[in-house]
């Protein structure tokens, strides 16, 4: 099992355990554990994953770290970990001061949901204030998940990670900065853009103006980039619409105006998240999608007679709509949010078991 599916397993345990957890101890025990194991070193073995490490520093004895993981008898990672409803930002300090006793190269942060990697990039063997890595249980990533794989076991590479740790602390800050941007663009950024065109002198009232032209402008262009990706990545060309018609198929997904359709972001990670499901019954290769301008639906085998299930985003409340019973038309079912899609991964599995 790859360990991006891995990971989509520990989320569901989270979702659905993390209510029942009150304490710090049950947040190590039900979530981080289950972490470190998935990254492939053996939580029964004492010898490699240290829990309760002592730490002391200066004067103070019997300082204890929760885990110290270690490989070929080094310390390689340091976990702290605190309650899941707890910030994982909140208590670097305490993990600042093990660190530097500790030997370990990374130090992480974590409540059970987040987790948030540190190294000394700016000063030797000083744990740095920000972490240059991290990966959110809640919201996956597959850039993240990729960055995590040189954290495992098999892979794990001290010289590799510090080569690409600043690197990744780096584009972590622009990208932060980037973000920033579209939602509330600065003044220099707006300057520097608008200045290209633009050669009147800018006032007070123009450069508000030219804020919601460049926030407008920001955000058409990113939600078009991410259409036409998608459309790439699932063939949705000519062709298939051709050898439907020659077929006399009578296509479920409607077909439209191609140009009046915007796949959204929560499109593409509602389909991330039922891929996943439907991985542990089928390959990937077998799970094909189509957006529409009235929903987006994801298919068995390209076809249109077998639907497995579409999303209902365009409107204020979000649907799942699923075919488990069976019959032509679906169970539409209401989404309080995406990660609710878990929930129906039974009926998803038994839709396919149905064809």
């Amino acid at each position: 099992m790859d360990l991006k599916l891995k990971l989509e397993q520990l989320h569901q345990r989270v979702v659905g355990l993390k209510d029942q957890i009150n304490t710090e101890e049950a947040t190590k025990n039900a979530f981080v554990m289950p972490f470190i194991q998935i990254l492939g070193y053996d939580i029964f073995n004492p010898t490699e994953v240290v829990p309760e490490h002592i730490c002391d520093i200066g004067t103070k004895k019997g300082e204890k770290v929760d885990y110290v993981i270690r490989k070929n008898d080094e310390p390689i990672l340091i976990f702290e970990c605190k309650h899941w409803k707890e910030s994982a930002d909140a208590h670097n300090s305490q993990l600042h001061r093990y660190y530097h006793v500790s030997r370990a190269r990374f130090g992480v942060l974590t409540n059970g949901t987040v987790y948030n990697f540190y190294t000394d990039l700016e000063k030797p063997n000083i744990m740095d204030e920000k972490p240059f890595f991290t990966i959110n249980i809640e919201d996956l990533k597959d850039s993240s998940i990729k960055i995590l794989e040189s954290f495992t076991k098999q892979q794990y590479n001290l010289e590799t990670i510090l080569d690409s740790a600043e690197a990744l602390k780096y584009i972590k800050a622009i990208r932060k900065e980037f973000e920033k941007e579209i939602e509330l663009p600065s003044d220099d950024l707006v300057r520097l853009l608008v200045s290209r065109f633009f050669d009147k002198s800018l006032t007070a009232n123009r450069m508000q103006t030219f804020k919601e032209y460049t926030k407008k402008a920001l955000t058409i262009s990113i939600n078009e980039s991410i259409s036409d990706r998608l459309k790439s990545a699932l063939n949705i060309n000519e062709q298939i619409e051709k050898k439907q018609e020659d077929n006399n198929v009578n296509p479920i997904i409607e077909t439209g105006d191609s140009a009046k359709i915007t796949t959204t972001e929560e499109e593409l990670e509602a389909f991330q998240m039922v891929k996943a499901i439907l991985r542990e019954k089928i390959p990937s290769g077998r799970i094909a999608a189509r957006d529409t301008q009235s929903y987006f639906g994801v298919l068995l085998d390209n076809n249109n007679r077998k639907p497995i299930c579409r999303f209902h985003f365009n409107t204020s409340n979000k649907y799942l709509e699923i075919f488990h019973n069976g019959k032509d038309a679906g169970e539409k079912i209401l989404l309080g949010n995406l990660d609710e899609i878990y929930s129906h991964r039974l009926e998803l599995h038994q839709t396919i078991e149905n064809y």
